[in-house]
């Protein structure tokens, strides 16, 4: 699988993605025809940052985008700039979905509709040329999957037009309330800004998912971008573009608890309850409590950031006045996927859904068919659930 693995030890910002994704091989070409749509131009330097030498990105207005930035451009503006700019459709719907995320948390920071948001001068040509150029960087650039190791927030206050703010800055944070990336406040040594709106909108649009440290990966390049701020540790993003070696890593916490209040009837439909809630997964077994009482013993794997609301209602269902956190690191998961199959079977053909699990490398694991379609399919055909099973998983050949 191939994989570009981005590690923010620095945060990261539009133009350190676009330059760590140009340093790792797509072609300047490919971005300045992109962006020269706004009447833009790319400039691409080479910077040593701390003795690690990245590439710098800056986008340049020509006359007229110069002296239309003189003036704000509204939510419309900018959206229509995006949709009409004649760019292939991929690169419009993922600079669209990127700058719909700054927009909306801007809006939400703010109190009012997103049509009354503004962008400001030349901010806003170099929001649309991060937006695009990025878009394109990872369209051309085609990886299977991305990836990200935690994101460095930055620690203090910054000033943006509206005061002396906290870091990370409230829009930021708003755009990674919605995402299922990781991130963290710091280093500690450094009192800036690290992650920007706009790195924050790219990450969330386009990485897969967040890995706690940097994964199992057969390297074939390396790439930095380099921030404009000049800082105790290298202010670069690297990226690193490889193929993965080993299972996916899925982060998860683990919730315990034992009752022995409740029925046989109110497990089953608990089990119900979390899986709509979000859990991962849920299993319940009887056990032996004190002074002899008969009880449950339930086990709920979820998403760290769905823990606290699948406890409480875990508590509101059964009663239970507490819930255990099981310190978990990660669990190892193949990737899965669902397909259809036909099989025939009493010279009849049918169709049944399977689902396929897969390594890194996409070498099939294991295949599950789907039970309710072989139950139906057993009916229809009168014969034993347990040989539809078998054919319809025989239909693919693993070791």
């Amino acid at each position: 699988m191939r994989t570009v693995v981005f590690e923010p030890f620095s945060g990261a910002a539009g133009d350190m993605i676009l330059g760590s994704l140009l340093a790792l091989g797509v072609k300047e070409s490919k971005i300045a025809d992109a962006i020269s749509a706004f009447n833009l131009a790319l400039e691409v330097t080479d910077v040593e940052k701390r003795g690690i030498m990245a590439k710098h990105v800056a986008f340049v207005a020509t006359r007229a985008a110069a002296e239309r930035s003189c003036s704000d451009r509204s939510y419309s503006d900018m959206r229509q700039a995006l949709e009409q700019s004649g760019l292939p459709e991929p690169v419009i719907q993922h600079a669209v979905s990127a700058f719909e995320r700054i927009a909306q948390a801007e809006a939400i920071v703010h109190g009012i509709p997103k049509g009354k948001i503004t962008f400001h001068e030349l901010g806003a040509l170099d929001t649309l040329g991060d937006l695009v150029g990025s878009a394109v960087a990872f369209l051309e650039l085609n990886p299977d999957t991305i990836l990200s190791t935690p994101i460095s927030l930055g620690t203090g206050f910054v000033q943006i037009e509206h005061g002396c703010f906290p870091v990370p800055a409230p829009a930021t944070l708003e755009i990674l309330r919605d995402t299922a990336l990781l991130y963290r406040g710091g280093p500690a040594v450094i009192n800036a800004e690290l992650l920007t709106p706009t790195g924050a909108a790219l990450l969330a649009q386009f990485v897969e998912r967040s890995e706690p440290a940097f994964p199992q990966l057969r390297i074939e390049k390396i790439g930095y971008g380099a921030g404009t701020q000049d800082l105790p540790v290298p202010n670069v993003l690297r990226a690193s573009l490889g193929t993965l070696t080993e299972l996916s890593r899925d982060l998860i916490e683990v919730l315990e608890t034992n009752v022995d209040n409740v029925t046989g009837e109110m497990m089953g439909n608990l089990i119900e309850v979390l899986m709509a809630e979000g859990a991962r997964d849920v299993a319940v077994a009887p056990v032996l409590m004190k002074k002899g009482r008969t009880g449950y013993f339930i086990t709920v794997i979820t998403a760290p950031q769905d823990a606290a609301r699948i406890a409480q209602r875990l508590m509101a269902e059964t009663g239970t006045l507490g819930v255990r956190v099981m310190q978990v690191k990660h669990r190892f998961v193949a990737d899965r996927e669902e397909a259809r199959v036909k099989v025939t079977l009493r010279g009849v053909e049918r169709e049944v859904g399977v689902k396929i699990g897969r390594d890194a490398a996409g070498k099939v694991l294991t295949v599950a068919a789907e039970f309710e379609d072989a139950k139906r399919v057993a009916r229809e055909l009168n014969m034993p659930l347990k040989d539809v099973l078998k054919a319809v998983e025989g239909t693919f050949f693993y070791t």
